[in-house]
């Protein structure tokens, strides 16, 4: 048996392979020396900059390069004429789904990730995370989830501590709560703009704090008719706003609103569910029935983490055939349509038992049950299982890898075997929305179950490791992508900051203690919670405002790179116009020569 690896093929010694393509088994001749001569074509362009560039980067420019290679005069790929192309197709998401080409990844760096790992996650203590190392092997959007997820957990920890006394000594004296409810208003605004202050800091350090998102590349998936783009001149497709649109408001919002309406549907079954455990606990009085009342916000928790997995493949198949233009617009709509539905599928029932069934003790039960619940399924469905499959699969490589009897490099072939069957890491999408849910807890029902932000500590604490953990052993290694900021989460974050200050005065003024001093004129009581939640919200908007998105030496040095590429234009203008004066004196000075 002899195996042959395309990156082995190779006279340089110090040959260190990059990014792996994996071809299906039967794939043509005449395809690969079409595809490979397309690709070297593509670099001939380029130059070589190993020395210059970190891994992480040159593997993100192979992406660039091999996701911007499209279709010119051919209407076919060679050899498989059922697999049709047309001008500005996208050769690589062709062969994707034509099955010639089986997947695309970056290879580990392995000395690289065990310095990255020693200093990570192998030992658990509470520490501070190398970001800078992280973003030198992951890239950018990574490593700002993690520092994200670090100051979002250490952040949390006034909470917990403010919230514990409270939770053990005043249980039912909401009116006790109106401090607590204050500071965590406060709390929520505070942390965001700092966390946009440190957030520029990273971003300068890294260079990407300023980014053009307008010349931004067309996403690989953009399809169209090939043209030129009027605004940078290059050739690109080219597709209509207007049939976007009409996909967005007649498919897209109508197929959103459908879901929305289904879980509404399976909520009021849960209701349903709920009844009847309370009614047996009732007519029996038992041990077990009492352990029973907490079965239905269990099975719904779980049904919940079910719906919302499979409504984002469905809001990922819509969004990409929206045909977005930039990866950025692609995101904004996806997070949009996957926010909407998971804000109302986990947040909906708790809603409905605060303001139209007033329950508070359910509410803080179901409150208890759906955030634990969620973050136990979470660790085990995002990081244990992937990492117990993993390895075991990786026993059965080495024994094969043993067993091989072939005259290659053994330690290569076990790495590219290893991490092509490895799971493939979509994204930051769902930390950040894990993260967003909850925020939502913690803050939204705050002086109903002030536990949420100490259960929420607990869980990141294992969550930063676990989260590592899965990004260096369970996953195939992630193209680096660069960012500026954690994009419209940070909006997101805000938005259900602002959604808390009106779910918590209006959850104080339902309280007894505080109907109790307007026994005679509920309008009183409305207008009271109204100006309070319209004050807390000018307050909010003031702390927004009195604190700047970027540190002052920030601004600073932003303005002096400013005014350096406006000298530095300025001088290349007067340097032109001197040539042009120069030229035309000369050719002034031939026409008077007799």
């Amino acid at each position: 048996m002899k195996v042959t690896l395309s990156a082995l093929d190779t006279h340089e010694s110090s040959f260190t392979p990059l990014v792996v393509i994996e071809l299906a088994q039967d794939v043509k001749e005449e395809t690969k020396e079409w595809l490979k001569s397309r690709i070297i074509t593509k670099k001939k362009d380029g130059d070589d900059n190993d020395d210059f560039l970190t891994m992480a980067e040159q593997q993100f420019i192979i992406k660039h390069e091999l996701e911007n290679l499209r279709a010119r005069d051919e209407k076919m790929i060679p050899g498989y004429p059922q697999a049709k192309l047309y001008p500005g197709k996208s050769l690589l998401r062709r062969l994707l789904t034509s099955g010639i080409v089986i997947q695309v990844f970056p290879l580990h760096d392995n000395e690289a990730l065990k310095k990255l790992e020693d200093t990570w996650y192998t030992r658990f203590t509470i520490k501070y995370q190398p970001i800078d190392s992280i973003r030198g092997y992951f890239g950018e959007t990574i490593a700002l989830y993690f520092g994200f997820l670090e100051y979002f957990t250490f952040a949390l920890i006034p909470m917990a501590v403010i919230g514990l006394p409270y939770y053990l000594f005043v249980w039912e004296d909401y009116d006790k709560y109106v401090i607590f409810a204050s500071f965590n208003l406060i709390w929520s605004t505070v942390i965001l703009e700092v966390w946009k202050r440190g957030c520029a800091s990273m971003t300068y350090r890294w260079g990407t704090l300023v980014m053009k998102r307008q010349f931004e590349e067309p996403r690989p998936g953009y399809h169209g008719v090939l043209g030129i783009n009027s605004v940078t001149g290059r050739e690109e497709p080219l597709y209509p706003s207007y049939k976007r649109q009409l996909r967005i408001y007649l498919v897209s919002l109508p197929f959103v609103c459908l879901c929305l309406y289904f879980s509404l549907f399976v909520m009021m079954i849960y209701f349903d569910m709920e009844n009847w455990a309370l009614g047996l606990h009732e007519n029996s009085g038992s041990e077990w029935t009492s352990i029973l009342l907490y079965v239905p916000s269990i099975i719904y928790a779980i049904v919940i983490e079910i719906m919302n997995r499979l409504y984002r493949y469905a809001a990922e198949f819509l969004t990409s055939w929206e045909n977005h233009r930039l990866e950025s617009a692609y995101q904004n709509h996806l997070i949009l349509k996957v926010l909407v539905f998971n804000f109302l599928n986990c947040f909906a029932s708790l809603f409905y038992i605060a303001f139209v069934l007033r329950d508070m003790k359910l509410l803080r039960q179901s409150l208890a049950t759906l955030l634990i619940t969620s973050q136990i399924l979470n660790q085990i469905v995002e990081s244990l299982l992937p990492y117990w499959l993993q390895k075991k699969h990786h026993v059965q490589v080495k024994k094969k890898v043993q067993a091989l009897k072939a005259d290659i490099d053994a330690t290569l072939y076990e790495q590219v075997v290893l991490e092509k069957e490895m799971g493939t890491y979509l994204g930051t999408f769902d930390d950040y929305l894990e993260l967003f849910l909850q925020f939502g807890y913690v803050s939204l029902f705050s002086c109903v179950y002030p536990l949420a932000a100490a259960f929420a500590v607990l869980n990141n604490l294992t969550e930063v490791n676990s989260d590592a953990l899965k990004m260096c052993r369970v996953f195939k290694r992630p193209f680096s992508e660069p960012s500026a900021n954690i994009g419209v989460w940070q909006l997101a974050f805000e938005t259900m900051s602002v959604i808390s200050v009106v779910t918590n005065c209006a959850l104080i003024g339902m309280s007894p203690q505080v109907n109790a001093l307007f026994p005679d004129s509920k309008a009183d009581l409305i207008l009271i919670v109204v100006a309070v939640e319209h004050a807390l919200l000018a307050l909010k908007f003031i702390l927004a405002f009195a604190i700047p998105d970027k540190p002052r030496h920030i601004q600073m040095k932003l303005a002096r790179l400013e005014f350096e590429s406006l000298e530095a234009l300025k001088q290349q203008q007067m340097k032109l116009v001197a040539e042009n004066l120069k030229e035309e004196w000369r050719e002034g000075g031939k026409e008077k020569t007799p």
